[in-house]
């Protein structure tokens, strides 16, 4: 970034209308990294002659190794639209599914996202995964059709095969847009190649072409076609240069922060936006009082942990202090800055509207919440990933005194990563690490402990299942305190099948109800559940229910919060397996408690609540849900029943086949626990030629023939002793 370049960046910065935050965002290998390094020659910032090779965003040596995006990474850069400049804050995301939470939390800290489709494999799963992300935090999509070149020069398809292959993954797009946008963006945020929210080119070749460019610089399709038969892309790409109509494409369609603010924070920020914090980000003035949340959290060598911060109101500056609300700390800035892909540029003051690099916030963890000390504000929504972690791996050091380093690891692991779950076990001594896939845990733990040189043995994966019950405690179940002094009557019942499901969407989250919330009352009322059930909600924690259904019973507030951690910690461990439960309504029907508090302690109501609980779902008939993956497999056709033989040889069931040009498409369902060691498998079985890809997870019943086998592992892995 050239001395004049910032001095620019500087002075735009403090026009909102003036700045596009921006993420790129696409199915892994669709091109995202190779477009980022055009947009960043385009803006003088490598080599015209490199883009498309250095991948230059890629600075991690694994991302390097393996030729993939592990890390969202940053970068500024300015691009003259019509006479004006514009700073664009740019964000590469990863493409492959296990660092899926990469993308997720980028998706806060920008307002739209150009969509990488590959003009060969058209929408595959994961761009159904990242549009959904992004319409998730309210963020506006925009369309890039890449690798139309192939279309040319491998498959050679003539003009109209062409259009109505654009055509297709257009409408698939907008398929996808439709099916997950709020009801007042599904019409509103479709893209369209009229209008110029769509572009084609090649990154590889540095060339794209749009409506406007073509009218424009009076480029036909046929023009296109001809320069590329020949092998005059070098001359195409003078005459319709990639970053020029994709950053023309941003400016054009895209919102400005001044504008995304005004319908964004009412989505993400669950405070009251008639507040003066409120209206301050509605607005984003810069003069308003601080709110900013991290994104991100990642080490510098230099100047220790650097967290990427979207502000949406006031001004951060060097030196000041601010307050972590989630951590309800203070922490004073060390330096302000601006991105530059591996660099940052120091800053003085940034106002709000950008993106910016912070150095000083020691316990900050992405997705928290910063604002001034004296004016503490409500905290944003926590940033969720649509999928969970399903692969777990026991972790322990090798040596005994590398015990302190590994924990010390593993905790500034889970801040950079919060989609990475770090468990300690304290009664078997396992460190357990749960990710997205066995390649999360791989390359953002077990390669980065080798490079910290702290040997570990890491165990085979092992599956996290759940439990649940089928149906209501036949009558309440009485559990007595250990002075028996204390009766604690329980029922438990299978959640509403509407309510468990919005709170696996996200669109209930977990919650303390410490007055009456009416809200979200009605909205539970609307899934389903029973009216009077929902004014007695207590607690909603990791898709269960706590409802206090009792009448008149003395002193049953000063117990409430012991009753919320035993609900809790029995959420946390279910009777049959102390696996995590889901889907669970506990009752605590009534209460019979001693008239003196010292008689109904901690140590009196948590574990009576905790064992009534776990007896009233084996009651209710507690069993075992496994997590299934959705995949879709890509095989051709004459290697089909190699690969729906492994589907089914791993319990696997098909629900849909389809074939399209010698390439059949497989949808299937299968357990997680049959999954490792299916890549390997289904290459085997498919002469190498067969691809899969994850769509979605599911939990679903274990079946019964399998449930005391099941069982019997967990607690043998776990030390359990028979009850």
């Amino acid at each position: 970034m050239a001395k004049e370049t910032t001095e620019i960046i500087k002075e735009l910065m403090r026009k909102p209308e003036r700045i596009r935050n921006i993420g790129i965002v696409a199915h892994i290998d669709h091109g995202k990294t190779t477009l980022t390094d055009n947009l960043l020659a385009g803006a003088g910032m490598i080599s015209q002659e490199l883009a498309g090779q250095q991948l230059v965003m890629d600075f991690d040596k694994q991302e390097q190794e393996r030729g993939i995006t592990i890390y969202s990474a940053n970068v500024s850069m300015v691009h003259n639209y019509r006479d004006n400049e514009y700073i664009i804050n740019l964000i590469d995301t990863p493409g492959h599914v296990d660092f899926g939470g990469d993308v997720t939390r980028a998706m806060r800290a920008v307002d739209g996202v150009i969509v990488v489709a590959c003009a060969v494999e058209g929408c595959m799963p994961q761009t159904e995964t990242v549009i959904r992300q992004a319409l998730k935090e309210r963020v506006r999509p925009i369309l890039f059709i890449n690798k139309t070149d192939r279309l040319i020069k491998e498959l050679k398809l003539t003009p109209e095969q062409m259009q109505e292959r654009f055509k297709n993954i257009i409408t698939d797009v907008n398929m996808l847009i439709q099916k997950f946008a709020e009801e007042e963006y599904k019409d509103k945020w479709t893209v369209s190649v009229n209008d110029g929210s769509v572009a084609f080119g090649s990154a590889t070749k540095n060339w794209a072409i749009s409506v406007p460019i073509m009218q424009k610089k009076n480029i036909t399709f046929k023009d296109v076609i001809e320069m590329t038969e020949q092998g005059k892309e070098k001359e195409l790409a003078e005459k319709a240069p990639l970053h020029e109509v994709v950053l023309d494409m941003v400016i054009q369609h895209l919102p400005d922060p001044k504008t995304a603010q005004k319908y964004r924070i009412p989505k993400i920020w669950p405070g009251d936006i008639e507040s003066e914090i409120g209206k301050s980000m509605v607005e984003c003035d810069p003069s308003g009082r601080l709110a900013a949340v991290v994104t991100k959290i990642y080490p510098d060598p230099h100047a220790g942990f650097v967290a990427t911060v979207r502000i949406f109101s006031g001004t951060v500056s060097k030196g000041q202090e601010v307050y972590l609300v989630g951590k309800q700390k203070r922490e004073r800035l060390q330096q302000v800055s601006l991105y530059k892909g591996q660099q940052r540029v120091n800053m003085d003051e940034v106002i709000a509207g950008n993106i910016v690099g912070l150095v000083g916030l020691k316990d900050a963890a992405s997705g928290e919440t910063i604002c001034e000390p004296e004016n503490v504000i409500t905290g944003f929504e926590a940033i969720q990933h649509i999928f969970e972690p399903v692969v777990t791996k026991a972790v322990e050091p090798k040596h005994p005194k590398d015990l302190s380093k590994l924990i010390e690891f593993l905790k500034k692991v889970s801040r950079e990563d919060p989609t990475l779950r770090i468990k300690i076990n304290e009664e078997t001594g396992e460190y357990l690490v749960s990710g997205l896939g066995e390649l999360h845990i791989n390359a953002k733990v077990e390669n980065k402990l080798k490079e910290e040189g702290i040997e570990v043995t890491v165990s085979p994966p092992i599956v996290i299942y759940r439990e649940s019950v089928r149906s209501v405690t036949p009558e309440p179940i009485e559990s007595k305190s250990p002075n028996k002094h204390n009766r604690l009557y329980v029922i438990v019942e299978p959640l509403e099948k509407e309510v468990y499901n919005a709170m696996v969407s996200g669109e209930i989250t977990d919650q303390e109800i410490k007055r009456k919330n009416v809200e979200l009352a009605e909205k539970l009322v609307k899934l389903g559940m029973d009216r009077e059930d929902t004014k007695k909600v207590k607690m909603i924690y990791n898709k269960n229910i706590l409802i206090d259904a009792t009448h008149g019973v003395h002193a049953i507030l000063e117990i409430m919060e012991m009753v919320k951690q035993a609900f809790k910690e029995a959420m946390d461990e279910g009777p049959l397996a102390r696996e995590p439960c889901a889907g669970v309504k506990v009752k605590l029907v009534d209460a019979k408690l001693h008239e003196d508090a010292i008689h109904r302690g901690p140590a009196q109501i948590i574990p009576t609540f905790r064992k009534g609980v776990r007896e009233a779902m084996i009651a209710g008939g507690a069993y075992i849900l496994e997590p299934k993956q959705i995949i879709r497999i890509d095989v051709p056709t004459e290697h089909v029943s190699g690969a729906t033989k492994e589907v089914t040889n791993k319990r696997g069931q098909i629900i849909d086949m389809k074939e399209e040009r010698g390439t059949t498409i497989i949808k299937a369902k299968l357990p997680v626990a049959e999954m490792f060691g299916f890549n390997s498998d289904l290459k085997s079985s498919t002469g190498g030629q067969g691809f899969y890809w994850l769509v979605d997870i599911v939990y679903e019943p274990l079946p019964k023939e399998l449930e005391p086998k099941v069982i019997q592992q967990i607690k043998e892995r776990k030390g359990i002793k028979e009850e």
